[in-house]
């Protein structure tokens, strides 16, 4: 089901995902934003497939999403975040936000391939450029990991 959200139509594909964020595969990890309050909160997905490059390596025989991706998978959700309140408000602009401190990390479950991963965040704070989220990714309705997000806006030196 579409819903329109400002000038956008949910949900957000992979396409539209690459006009907001520079990553670009194998590190693009959000296939499709579902949900979005601006400036609140959004949700996005990520399909874990055996054809991920990282799960050849991490482990064989076993593999598991490495964590660090994960961490990721959801600041590339908040970036989404700020890009698309940003458009909802008419604001065309497209500053590239930093991951600049990770809190509270936590990994409840393994990712593994067949997993789909709902990428949850939220606002807590954005002053001058900073921005704190706060993140959760629950697999088949169990959180698999969590985390706080700091990001910083680019500077233009």
């Amino acid at each position: 089901m579409n819903e329109k959200v400002g000038a956008m139509t949910l949900p957000i594909n992979v396409e539209q995902i690459q006009q907001l964020l520079p990553h670009r595969y194998p590190f693009l990890l959000v296939d499709r934003v579902i949900e979005i309050v601006p400036d609140v909160s959004v949700v996005a997905i990520k399909n874990a497939t055996i054809n991920e490059p990282f799960f050849q390596g991490h482990f064989p025989g076993h593999p598991v999403m490495p964590g660090v991706l994960i961490v990721e998978a959801m600041a590339q959700t908040a970036g989404l975040l700020t890009q698309l309140s940003r458009r909802i408000k008419g604001d065309t602009g497209n500053p590239l936000f930093y991951l600049v401190k990770v809190d509270n990390a936590r990994f409840n479950a393994p990712v593994v391939p067949g997993d789909q991963l709902r990428l949850e965040v939220s606002q807590k704070r954005l002053v001058r450029g900073m921005g704190l989220f706060i993140a959760r990714t629950v697999v088949d309705d169990k959180e698999v990991a969590s985390c706080e997000l700091m990001c910083a806006a680019r500077s233009e030196k």
